[in-house]
C-alpha cells in the first residue's frame, strides 16, 4: 500500500495535467465542431463550408478514447487504496482501547504547492486562545472549488480513528489530490487539537512537520509532560518554565530601588493613576528605608530580627522595613499588559548604560527598555579610607562598609563573634552605630571604640559645646572615643587588626567600621552625557530636578538648585522623600521647583535626638537657646505622639504658616553643661540657613518658614519663642 502511495504521489500531477489537457482539448474540438456545422457559406470569404471535418473526428475519438482510459486507471486505483484502507482501519480499529492514547496523531504532509493544511492551523489556534469561529474558518478559507471535495470528506475516519494510526489518508480524487487534508471537518480538526499537545514520539514525525510542531508542544507540555514518548526506564521530565519576559517599553523607568524611586513611583501614581511604573535595582530586595539599619534594628529584641527586618519604634509599635509588602507591586512581565498599570521592581538588574537620543537603557545581561520619562535615582556608594584599600585582603576582609540590608546582616553576626569592633567616623552613621553596638557591649562584653578627626561627635555638624556634650553623651554608652585622630596606616598582624595613628597612637581591634562618607553613583553620567558638580558631585540639575527634557535625577545623586540656598546636594532620608515626590510630580506635568527644605535627623538611643533642616555647618556662626528638658522632651516620647518612628513622614508642607510667640521670657543657656533642648541658628551674611532642633519636635515647619522667608533677625532669642520650647 505504501509503495502505491508513493507511485499515485508521483503520477497525480501527471495524471491531473494529463486530464486537464485532455478537457480543454475536447472543449475546443466540439466547439470548433459546433461552429462549423452552423456557420452559413455566405459568410466564407473561401472554401468549403464544414472544412476539415474528418481530422477533427479523428482527433475527439482519439482523445476520448485517452480519456475514458486514464478514468478507468484512476477509478480502478482508488477503489482498490480504498478497499485497502477500509481493511487496515478495520484492523486498527480491534485492537485494545489502552493503545490508543500512545499512538502518534496524524501529520498533515505537505505538498509542493501546497498551503498550511487545516489540522495544522486548529492546534496552534486552540493553544493561543483564539475562539471556536476562528478555527473553522480556517479550513474553509483554504477549500478549493472542486466538485469532488465531499467526497474526500465522506471517507475521513473517526477522530479516535485518526490517533490510532500512524498513517496517512489516502489520496483524493484528481482535482482534490493537493490537498488531502483541508477538507477535514472543523470539528475533527478542533478534537485533533489537543493529541499534539500529549505525544511526542518524534522518530515518526515528517521532518517538515517538526519544524512548526515544537512550538506548539512547547506550550502545554509544562501542564502535560510527554510520558509516553519516553522509554520505561527514563525518569518523567521536569517542566521547563518560559524565561522571563522583561517588559522592552517602561513609560516610566525608576533607575534604583531607593526611597527616591519609591516616593517618585507613589508621586506618579497620584497623579497618574494608570501610569506603568518599573523600577530597576541592583539590590536583591524591593524598595525600603535605610534609617532603621543604624538605629532601631539594633535596639530590637526579636533574635530573628536579621531575617524579619520588623523593629519596635520608640513608641513600641512594630512595622516593618520595607514600605509595601511584595503583593503592592505587580510583576515586571505583567506590567505591559496591566489593564490599571502599577509599580513593577526589577531586582538583581543593574543599568550600565543610558542611549539619551534613543530613550533607552542597557542592563548589565545587555537587555535593552525604552522609555518615556527615566529618573535617576542611584543614591551613592559608601567611602572606605585608601589606608584600608591598600592594606590588602585580610583588612578589606575584616573592614565593613555600612550601607544596605547585608551590611547590617553581616555586622550583626561580627558583632556577636568578635571581642573588639572599631568604628572610623564622628559624623551622623558613626556616632549612631557607635551607640548602638554600645549598648550591646554591657550584654555581650564587646568592645566598642570610636575614633574621628574632629574633637567630638557631630564635630562637623555641632558647633563646639555641644558637640562635647554629645561625646560624653556617647562615653555613656559604653564607647570608647578616640578623637582627633587621623589613621596612617592599617596592618594584620597576630589575627588583628592594627590601627596605626598619625600622632603615633596605636589601636588594636577585630573589625573596622568605616563610616566616612558618601560618594555619589554617577556611573551613568559618560554614557548619558549628563553633567556631574564639580563641587558637590552628584548629576547636576535645575530648580526642577531635570537633567535633560526626559530625565530627572533624586536623592543622594541629586546636586540640585536650592531656590532659596543656592546650589546644594544632601544625603537624608526626607531629602531622598521629598526630592523623588518632587521628581515625580513634575514627570507627570508638574513643574515645580525645589522650595521645601527637606529634614534630616538622628537619635543617640531612645532619650537624645535632634532634627535638623538647611544647612548646618560647624564653620558656620552660631546662636544656641536652650530649655530645660522634661520626659516629653525625647525622641521616645516624640514618637509615641506622631505615631511613627520615620519621623519625616510626619511632616507636611502645609503647616509651615506664621506661628504665634509663646509669651514666656527665653533665657539664653549658651555654652552650659546641660542641654536638655534647645534651637540651634546657623547664619550666613546674618541671615538664617540652618536649624537644628535639639530635643525638640513636630515644630519642624516652623523651621522651615524661617528659612524660606531668609530675613534678618535682630534677636534671634524671639524667634526661638517660636518654637515654644520654654513651655513644659
Amino acid at each position: 500500500m505504501l509503495k502505491c502511495r508513493a507511485v499515485w504521489r508521483k503520477l497525480a500531477p501527471l495524471a491531473r495535467s494529463a486530464s486537464t489537457q485532455c478537457r480543454h482539448n475536447v472543449k475546443t474540438a466540439l466547439n470548433n465542431g459546433r461552429r462549423q456545422a452552423f456557420v452559413p457559406a455566405t459568410h466564407m470569404s473561401t472554401g468549403p463550408a464544414g472544412g476539415g471535418g474528418s481530422e477533427n473526428t479523428l482527433y475527439v475519438v482519439l482523445v476520448g478514447a485517452a480519456c475514458l482510459g486514464g478514468g478507468a486507471y484512476a477509478y480502478m486505483t482508488v477503489r482498490g487504496d480504498s478497499k485497502r484502507y477500509e481493511e487496515r482501519i478495520s484492523e486498527l480499529a480491534s485492537r485494545s482501547a489502552k493503545e490508543a492514547p500512545e499512538s502518534q496523531p496524524p501529520v498533515a504532509p505537505e505538498p509542493e504547492e501546497a498551503a498550511p493544511t487545516s489540522e495544522e492551523s486548529a492546534p496552534v489556534a486552540e493553544l493561543s486562545g483564539e475562539t471556536e469561529s476562528a478555527s473553522a474558518e480556517e479550513p474553509v478559507t483554504e477549500v478549493p472549488a472542486e466538485p469532488a471535495a465531499p467526497v474526500v470528506e465522506e471517507e475521513l475516519p473517526a477522530p479516535s480513528e485518526l490517533e490510532a494510526t500512524h498513517s496517512e489518508p489516502p489520496p483524493a480524487p484528481l482535482e482534490s489530490a493537493e490537498e488531502p487534508v483541508t477538507e477535514t471537518p472543523p470539528e475533527a480538526a478542533e478534537q485533533a487539537a489537543p493529541v499534539l499537545a500529549e505525544a511526542e514520539p518524534v522518530a515518526e514525525v515528517p521532518p517538515e512537520a517538526v519544524e512548526e510542531a515544537p512550538p506548539v508542544v512547547e506550550e502545554e507540555a509544562p501542564t502535560e509532560p510527554a510520558v509516553t514518548s519516553l522509554p520505561e526506564s527514563a525518569p518523567a521530565p521536569e517542566p521547563v518554565s518560559a524565561p522571563l519576559t522583561l517588559p522592552s517599553h517602561a513609560p516610566y523607568l525608576l533607575i534604583g530601588g531607593g526611597t527616591a524611586s519609591f516616593a517618585a513611583a507613589r508621586s506618579i501614581r497620584a497623579r497618574d493613576p494608570g501610569a506603568k511604573v518599573l523600577i530597576v535595582t541592583d539590590e536583591p530586595n524591593l524598595p525600603y528605608m535605610r534609617p532603621p539599619l543604624s538605629k532601631e534594628l539594633w535596639f530590637s529584641d526579636d533574635p530573628s530580627v536579621t531575617e524579619t527586618l520588623r523593629f519596635k519604634q520608640w513608641n513600641g509599635k512594630e512595622r516593618s522595613i520595607y514600605f509595601q509588602p511584595s503583593s503592592f507591586y505587580v510583576k515586571p512581565e505583567e506590567l505591559t499588559s496591566a489593564e490599571n498599570g502599577g509599580v513593577a521592581v526589577l531586582t538583581g538588574k543593574k543599568v550600565i548604560q543610558m542611549d539619551v537620543r534613543g530613550n533607552k537603557v542597557k542592563l548589565d545581561d545587555d537587555t535593552e527598555i525604552s522609555y518615556d520619562k527615566c529618573l535617576i535615582g542611584t543614591g551613592g556608594v559608601p567611602r572606605n579610607l585608601q589606608v584600608i584599600e591598600k592594606a590588602g585582603d585580610e583588612v578589606m576582609n575584616r573592614t565593613t562598609l555600612f550601607r544596605k540590608i547585608e551590611d547590617f546582616k553581616s555586622l550583626d553576626n561580627v558583632s556577636r563573634n568578635v571581642k573588639s569592633i572599631t568604628i572610623i567616623g564622628g559624623g551622623f552613621l558613626g556616632s549612631e552605630l557607635a551607640c548602638a553596638l554600645g549598648r550591646r557591649s554591657s550584654e555581650t562584653g564587646l568592645e566598642v571604640i570610636q575614633m574621628f578627626p574632629e574633637k567630638g561627635n557631630m564635630g562637623k555638624v555641632l558647633p563646639e559645646y555641644l558637640s562635647n556634650w554629645t561625646t560624653e553623651k556617647v562615653k555613656k554608652e559604653g564607647v570608647r572615643i578616640v578623637p582627633e585622630a587621623l589613621v596612617k596606616s592599617v596592618a594584620f598582624k597576630e589575627d588583628k587588626l592594627e590601627i596605626l595613628l598619625k600622632d603615633g597612637r596605636q589601636v588594636k581591634t577585630d573589625h573596622i567600621v568605616a563610616a566616612v562618607g558618601l560618594e555619589p553613583n554617577v556611573d551613568l553620567a559618560k554614557s548619558a552625557g549628563l553633567e556631574v558638580d564639580s563641587d558637590f558631585g552628584g548629576y547636576r540639575v535645575n530648580a526642577e530636578l531635570q537633567a535633560r527634557s526626559n530625565i530627572w535625577v533624586a536623592g543622594d545623586a541629586a546636586c540640585f538648585y536650592d531656590i532659596r540656598l543656592g546650589r546644594r546636594r544632601v544625603e537624608h532620608h526626607d531629602h531622598a522623600v521629598v526630592s523623588g515626590r518632587l521628581a515625580g510630580e513634575n514627570m507627570t506635568g508638574a513643574n515645580k521647583p525645589y522650595w521645601h527644605q527637606s529634614m534630616f535627623w538622628s537619635d543617640l538611643g531612645p532619650d537624645v535626638g535632634y532634627e535638623a533642616i538647611g544647612i548646618v555647618d560647624s564653620s558656620l556662626p552660631t546662636v544656641g537657646v536652650f530649655a530645660k528638658a522634661t520626659s516629653k522632651d525625647t525622641p521616645k516620647a516624640a514618637t509615641e505622639q506622631s505615631g511613627t518612628g520615620i519621623r519625616s513622614e510626619s511632616e507636611t508642607e502645609a503647616t509651615a504658616v506664621t506661628p504665634v510667640a509663646s509669651s514666656t521670657p527665653a533665657p539664653v543657656m549658651e555654652h552650659k553643661d546641660e542641654y536638655g533642648k534647645g534651637v540651634i541658628f546657623y547664619l550666613r551674611d546674618k541671615v538664617v540657613v540652618g536649624i537644628i532642633l535639639w530635643n525638640v519636635f513636630n515644630r519642624m515647619p516652623i523651621a522651615r518658614k524661617i528659612i524660606k522667608d531668609g530675613e534678618e533677625h535682630a534677636d534671634l532669642n524671639e524667634v526661638a519663642k517660636l518654637f515654644n520650647i520654654h513651655e513644659d
